[in-house]
This record gives C-alpha cells, sequence and structure tokens, in this order.
C-alpha cells in the first residue's frame, strides 16, 4: 500500500467522522497559579465545530485519491 492510498484512506475516514460528530471538544489549561502551598489552575472546555462543507471535501479528496493515486503516468 503506497503513501498515496493511505492518505486517501485517512481523509475519507475524517471526512466521515466529521460529517457524523459535526463538532469535536477539548479541554485547555489557561492559568496556574502557586501561592506557597495552595496550587490554582482554570481548565477551559474548548469546540470546535467541523463545517460540512469540510467533510465533504475531505471525502472527495480522499476519493480522489485512492482512485488516481495509484497510476503512474
Amino acid at each position: 500500500m503506497n503513501t498515496w492510498k493511505i492518505a486517501g484512506i485517512a481523509l475519507l475516514i475524517a471526512g466521515v467522522l466529521g460529517l457524523l460528530y459535526g463538532s469535536f471538544s477539548y479541554t485547555k489549561e489557561t492559568h496556574d497559579v502557586k501561592l506557597g502551598p495552595i496550587e490554582l489552575s482554570v481548565k477551559e472546555k474548548q469546540t470546535v465545530n467541523v463545517p460540512v462543507w469540510l467533510g465533504v471535501a475531505a471525502i472527495a479528496a480522499g476519493g480522489a485519491l485512492l482512485l488516481l493515486g495509484g497510476r503512474r503516468g
């Protein structure tokens, strides 16, 4: 399996997951304060929305890589 096919499969999977879930979230640690024996930290939850057009474009690009990536010209 060459790198073009692997990239095509990865794009297809990412595009399908983007369409199915629509967004993903992660936790980001923003502040860290140490006052003697006391430690304070603030964590923020960030959400990233994945546009539908991006998922469709990833699926199309992955399909194109799978179909055309193995050809040698």
